[in-house]
């Protein structure tokens, strides 16, 4: 099994087991008399079967991630770490870039004046730099996704 796959298949996991969550909520309680929709009893079962899956998904695809050393030299997980703080840092440089444009009205010379702190044009050239480095970075953790073998 690919990465890509087995990365595809954790997703899907985590969100059959958040369905269970919603499905125990209307089987757990209800009204004296009537019978849930369906057994909590099976549905903790299943719930048990697939926390079990999710935990060997996850440390295969961790360790895979640590072992998998990509072109350059480093390993995927670093590779991972590096995208994750300049998702950061981009997320960060747009909502400066944001505040600095937005204008405050004035509506007469009495009221105090309000003045960007920030180059505009720098701020956003270094934003544009860090989302290019960020793309490509992407690109190359998704290739490898699709190119490497789990480990067992």
């Amino acid at each position: 099994m690919k990465l890509a796959e087995a990365l595809s298949l954790r997703a899907d996991v985590q969100k059959r087991l958040d369905q269970i969550v919603g499905r125990l909520e209307h089987s757990v309680k209800v009204q004296e008399g009537d019978s849930p929709a369906e057994d909590p009893i099976k549905l903790l079962a299943e719930m048990d079967d697939l926390v079990k899956q999710l935990e060997n998904l996850i440390y295969k695809i961790n360790i895979t991630n640590t072992n998998t050393i990509l072109p350059g030299g480093e390993s995927l997980t670093h590779k991972m770490a590096r995208r994750e703080v300049l998702t950061k840092k981009v997320n960060i440089l747009r909502t400066t870039l944001n505040n600095a444009l937005q204008l405050t009205d004035r509506f007469s010379r009495t009221e105090i004046r309000i003045v960007r702190t920030v180059d505009v044009p720098t701020l956003r050239s270094q934003c544009d730099k860090y989302s290019e480095e960020l793309r490509l970075l992407d690109v190359e953790i998704q290739s490898a996704n699709w190119t490497t073998d789990i480990c067992d």
